[in-house]
């Protein structure tokens, strides 16, 4: 939050905004990089963390209470607690189901990485599903027929962006008696019947990484409805430690007394702050990363509308070539605020995807394939114990042939400009 008290404050204040402003690239067509992704910040955010650190304070503190508020309150739900990552959040959210070992999760084999590994080192099995090619996430339709009995958690992605068929899935959630741990990292903004992401999961996950819809110059969030799952969670990214306040007084002020330290602890006359109630981690951002998150979401509508209308703008031009091209679709009830703008080259196209990444990265435009791909097909996670109920025939495919280019806010009208007669000159050159 900027506050500014005295001259000396207004001083810095507007010594970095002349800073920061002197230091804007001009855009050069053809030599200056178009990036997938770009962290997008101004003197303002930079004066925050120079707030926070001159406070004296660099833990969790008045701005990470501040902002774990102000977050839930832009999302409406009921409790948000601030990770130092994405993927944090979805170990700590797996971890705190408690999930016997064996259990088996659901979960699109199309994905990035960790969000598989957090299953794994929770000793659940996944179980793989294939995408939809257009939608990069998995048919809602094929789930009841992947399940057993053992299966009790569904690790639900909504793919760079896009969200699921979430009436479906929650009905057979339901029937079932499944949990959902909503993995919205790439999705903060987006939204499904008219509300914003998380719609209805157990426990839901956001990334503040620095490719993301905002940044807190990385960091995560966990947030949830659930009085029980709120506190399971504080205490897991705490050490484990019986105290699990939502706004401890003591990080509010230095000089505070705690009344509950010594009153209600599990081990007589022990201090709350130092027992252990669960076998957990830190996961713990600072402070200076909340500073940067106000006013980040101060300028999240902004960034959400920026990041629609490029969205528009690539697709209204890149559908005149769908003969080479499956472009992104989302459903009737979803409006996504997109990660990135994915394209899978069709296999009759003359041409493959290597040919046409080449020419971008040649002509300084940033891509990147579509997550891990398949992630069977990693090193990492050939051996590990599974179950593939049908062929991933798609997730294949779109290893093989998908990638994304940026649609971030910094995104200017000459670079979307540029990128678009680029892909014309690589069409006109190639067909």
């Amino acid at each position: 939050m900027i506050l500014m008290a005295t001259k000396d404050e207004k001083h810095l204040y507007d010594l970095l905004r002349t800073i920061y402003h002197k230091k804007q690239r001009r855009f050069v067509p053809g030599t200056t990089k178009i990036h997938y992704a770009e962290a997008i910040y101004d003197h303002n955010e930079i004066y925050s963390v120079l707030q926070s650190l001159l406070s004296g304070w660099l833990g969790l503190g008045r701005n990470a209470h501040e902002f774990e508020k102000e977050f839930a309150k832009f999302l409406d739900v009921k409790h948000c607690i601030l990770t130092n990552s994405g993927t944090s959040s979805n170990l700590l959210c797996v971890s705190a189901l408690g999930l016997p070992k064996g259990t088996e999760a659901l979960i699109s084999a199309t994905n990035f990485p960790t969000t598989l590994s957090v299953l794994i080192r929770n000793n659940i099995k996944p179980v793989f599903m294939d995408i939809n090619p257009k939608t990069y996430n998995i048919d809602a339709e094929a789930i009841e027929e992947c399940l057993t009995k053992k299966t009790k958690l569904i690790m639900l992605v909504h793919a760079l962006g896009n969200p699921n068929e979430m009436d479906t899935i929650m009905e057979i959630a339901d029937k079932h008696d499944l949990a959902i741990v909503e993995d919205t990292c790439d999705a903060l903004g987006s939204k499904y019947d008219s509300r914003y992401l998380p719609t209805c999961g157990t426990l839901s996950t956001f990334s503040f990484y620095p490719a993301h819809q905002m940044t807190l110059g990385g960091g995560g969030a966990v947030v949830t409805d659930s009085d029980d799952f709120n506190l399971r969670i504080r205490s897991l990214r705490d050490w484990g430690r019986a105290c699990t306040c939502d706004v401890c007084k003591l990080s509010l002020d230095k000089n505070a007394v705690c009344p509950l330290r010594f009153s209600r602890t599990p081990i007589k006359d022990y201090d709350k702050r130092f027992t252990y109630t669960s076998i957990g981690y830190n996961l713990q951002p600072v402070d200076l990363q909340a500073a940067i998150g106000l006013y980040q979401l101060k300028r999240l509508p902004e960034f959400i509308e920026k990041r629609k209308e490029n969205f528009k703008q690539i697709y209204s031009e890149l559908s005149k070539h769908e003969q080479y091209f499956i472009l992104p679709e989302s459903l009737p009830k979803a409006d996504p605020c997109w990660f990135t703008f994915p394209i899978t080259v069709k296999k009759d196209a003359p041409f493959k995807r290597k040919d046409i990444v080449g020419f971008l990265e040649k002509h300084h435009i940033d891509t990147r394939p579509i997550y891990g791909g398949n992630l069977l097909r990693q090193p990492a996670f050939e051996k590990i114990s599974c179950r593939i109920p049908r062929k991933l025939a798609n997730s294949d495919y779109v290893m093989k042939s998908g990638f994304f280019i940026g649609l971030h806010q910094g995104l200017t009208k000459e670079m979307l400009a540029y990128v678009l007669e680029t892909f014309e000159d690589f069409i006109r050159q190639r067909t």
